[in-house]
């Protein structure tokens, strides 16, 4: 199966995220999304890239791969993290973070040429009695923190 970009509306990447996501909700907000297709034009996978979640990252020369996800096409999410970072840097950013779960392997990333950064020790939650949030169960997960290169 061939797969090409297509541009996503924002209403259309987040229901395909509520449609196929493993584990998480779509994002609040987003910069841009992009799509691929299969020959017949069927949606396949989608990205989504927005502001850094991570605060101390949020300079405005970063951006965050924050969903992406696949029906199961073979290199889909290869892909979108390639053209997503085409895309950044053509919009003037010089940054294209993402993370994974422990647990992932990473594989499309490797395969988009994306690099690890970091290592993040799981996490309590958000939830702080100055500033009340609902669990959204990523609690207690380690996660790896890529960059793309180049």
């Amino acid at each position: 199966m061939s797969l090409h970009l297509v541009p996503v509306r924002s209403r259309e990447a987040a229901e395909f995220v509520r449609d196929w996501h493993r584990h998480h909700p779509p994002p609040a907000g987003q910069i841009f999304s992009v799509g691929a297709a299969d020959e017949d034009g069927a949606l396949r996978a989608v990205a989504i890239v927005g502001r850094p979640v991570a605060r101390h990252l949020d300079n405005g020369a970063t951006l965050e791969v924050t969903r992406t996800c696949s029906d199961g096409a073979r290199n889909a999410n290869s892909l979108l993290y390639a053209a997503a970072w085409r895309a950044a840097k053509a919009l003037g950013y010089s940054r294209l973070i993402t993370y994974t779960q422990d647990g992932e392997s990473g594989a499309s990333l490797r395969g988009a040429n994306w690099r690890v950064v970091a290592q993040r020790r799981p996490r309590s939650g958000w939830h702080t009695p100055s500033r009340p949030r609902d669990s959204h169960g990523a609690e207690y997960v380690a996660r790896t923190l890529w960059e793309a290169a180049g």
